[in-house]
């Protein structure tokens, strides 16, 4: 039919003959409609099931079209109002539109002059809810460094310091934040950008290495230092001289290990493991944790003095929560990816999808958006991401005034895929931990059993073993 399409239609009018002319009208074109007979009634089926379109008499017992406005700004319902007023009201009329109607109708009114303007909102409401976030707009490098993306006032500090240390060489640099907020993005742009620039970059992620290969792989060996120690290895320590040594996961290093660290680079010299020789250590230090140093401090787990070394230049940043106003540039960069890399041409997302990624509280951060976007794009056949291709925790999930005290969801009136939102939780948790099944468990409160008996009842056993 009309442009605008079928449409879930409200009219509120308190005169009878009013309202069963529009509303026969309107189901002649195509629409589904309501009705309510005063203001009280409207607002009570608005809650129930809000429609895409509400007509709104001004002038009405109890209740008026004003007083229903206001109410749904006070809830904040953006719903598009078309008021219906008479002649002699043509000011509350303009006082209606300041509140948030998109346009009135004067009475008595042309039943398909009603229709036109009904189509023409219902268009333009539909397209603003398709407002698509172009990636062009929006490359690497958006209101932050290369590479890194971000405008939030939580980010100026420490692009502030990133600036400081494009001029000064810093010996060690400590970066502290949540999983997935970019700590090795960070790394790489101290860096690129610094004084150490033309040097290498050398990482290793200390949680990933057995506690027994770590020395040797910062320090070395020499020949014979162990068991299978056949020959000679160079450190990382050696291998990048005039660079730098990213330790991604420093919390996990061994007591033992952090007390040689320590001397290393109080002294800027070290040994090969079952070496006598002294080797200058002139590489610098960028080390990230996710874990919260100083408690491990108290607990024994991480030794004070090397803390205090290492937080000569802290970097902190922020989880995805705390920056939500990055999240459509975020969105568009991993959109423009996917389509060079998946050979797809998704043109952005739609407006009331963009409202759920942004009301979303992103326990696994940037990563875990990243994640969302790459399954969709491979997913989804659309060009264009909506609620409906989100994961199921993201689209249910309830906003502070909502749901049952300790649970995160609020379920829908039209239900919810109960097995959906239990595999997507889990596929989550597994993302977020990269297959750490005991890691996941401990996330989602359950026994490393329980998860693998979802898993094997999902049939996702074929994620790692940790």
């Amino acid at each position: 039919m009309s442009e605008g399409g079928a449409a879930r239609l409200l009219v509120v009018d308190d005169e009878e003959l009013i309202r069963w002319s529009l509303v026969e009208h309107l189901r002649g074109l195509g629409h589904e409609v309501r009705e309510a007979e005063n203001g009280a009634v409207a607002l009570d089926a608005i809650a129930a099931d809000p429609p895409e379109l509400v007509l709104l008499d001004l002038k009405m017992p109890g209740l008026g079209g004003l007083d229903v406005l206001q109410r749904l700004r006070e809830r904040e319902i953006d719903l598009p109002v078309v008021v219906l007023t008479a002649d002699s009201t043509v000011d509350s009329a303009v006082d209606a539109t300041r509140l948030g109607a998109r346009t009135y109708l004067t009475k008595p009114f042309d039943l398909e002059e009603v229709g036109r303007v009904v189509t023409r909102i219902l268009g333009e409401s539909r397209l603003s809810k398709e407002v698509v976030y172009d990636a062009r707009a929006a490359r690497p490098g958006y209101g932050g460094p290369d590479g890194y993306i971000g405008a939030a006032a939580t980010l100026q500090p420490i692009f502030a310091t990133l600036d400081r240390l494009e001029r000064v060489d810093a010996p060690t640099v400590l970066i502290m934040g949540e999983s997935g907020t970019g700590k090795d993005v960070i790394a790489h742009l101290i860096h690129t950008r610094g004084p150490r620039r033309r040097g290498p970059f050398l990482e290793v992620d200390c949680a990933a290495m057995p506690p027994t290969l770590i020395e040797s792989e910062l320090f070395g060996h020499e020949k014979g230092a162990f068991t299978d120690a056949r020959e000679m290895k160079r450190g990382l320590f050696e291998v990048a001289k005039g660079g730098v040594v990213f330790l991604d996961e420093l919390g996990e290093l061994p007591l033992e290990t952090q007390a040689k660290l320590l001397r290393a680079l109080e002294n800027r010299t070290y040994r090969r493991v079952g070496g006598v020789k002294q080797l200058e250590l002139d590489a610098a230090l960028v080390a990230a944790t996710n874990r919260n140093l100083a408690a491990e401090v108290e607990a024994g787990r991480f030794r004070e003095d090397l803390f205090f070394r290492l937080n000569v230049v802290p970097l902190r940043l922020p989880p995805l929560r705390e920056r939500r106003e990055d999240i459509p540039a975020l969105v568009a960069h991993f959109i423009d990816r996917c389509n060079d890399r998946f050979g797809r041409t998704l043109r952005g997302v739609a407006g009331d999808a963009m409202a759920l990624l942004q009301r979303w509280t992103w326990p696994g951060n940037v990563r875990e958006l990243r994640n969302v976007i790459e399954r969709i794009a491979i997913l989804s056949p659309d060009d264009v991401i909506r609620p409906e291709h989100l994961p199921a925790e993201i689209r249910y999930a309830r906003t502070p005034s909502q749901g049952v005290e300790g649970c995160p969801f609020v379920l829908p009136e039209e239900g919810v895929d109960l097995d959906a939102v239990e595999h997507g939780l889990l596929v989550q948790a597994l993302d977020r931990t990269n297959g750490n099944q005991s890691a996941a468990a401990r996330l989602l409160g359950i026994s490393r059993y329980a998860l693998r008996y979802r898993m094997e009842k999902y049939d996702m056993l074929a994620v790692k073993e940790d």
